[in-house]
């Protein structure tokens, strides 16, 4: 039982005389919370900002994507709420802004304009070899 007391008051000693010792326990910490910081914080934060932003820029005749699935046609734009159109037999569902998951009409103009670059630099490519 003594063995062990000495044990334990060298090692506080030993500590507490040593401000290094105690400095090289915090810097690994420290390095695993910037870690976590860079590597799942802040692209979380990046794609919460994101989804606020294309919630906010929704515009009537938008397809969207609500939460739990439904596709749908905005056709009327409150503050805090969309209604939507779905289906063939037109029916109307309102929705709140933050259900919104996906706007379609946005993704479908990237893709758009990504094959026309992609068309337009291949023609240019066919007009080079050409001449």
């Amino acid at each position: 039982m003594l063995n062990l007391f000495t044990v334990l008051a060298a090692a506080t000693t030993d500590a507490t005389a040593n401000p290094l010792s105690s400095m090289t326990m915090l810097i690994p910490t420290i390095l695993v919370i910037v870690a976590f910081w860079f590597i799942l914080i802040r692209p979380q934060r990046k794609k919460e900002k994101q989804d606020a932003e294309m919630r906010k820029n929704v515009q009537i005749g938008d397809q969207i994507v609500s939460a739990g699935g439904i596709v749908g046609i905005i056709v009327k734009l409150e503050e805090n709420t969309v209604v939507i159109e779905t289906g063939n037999d037109r029916s109307k569902l309102r929705l709140r802004r933050w259900a919104i998951s996906e706007n379609l009409s946005i993704k479908e103009e990237a893709a758009a304009k990504a094959v026309s670059k992609k068309e337009g630099k291949s023609k240019e490519e066919e007009v080079g070899i050409e001449k």
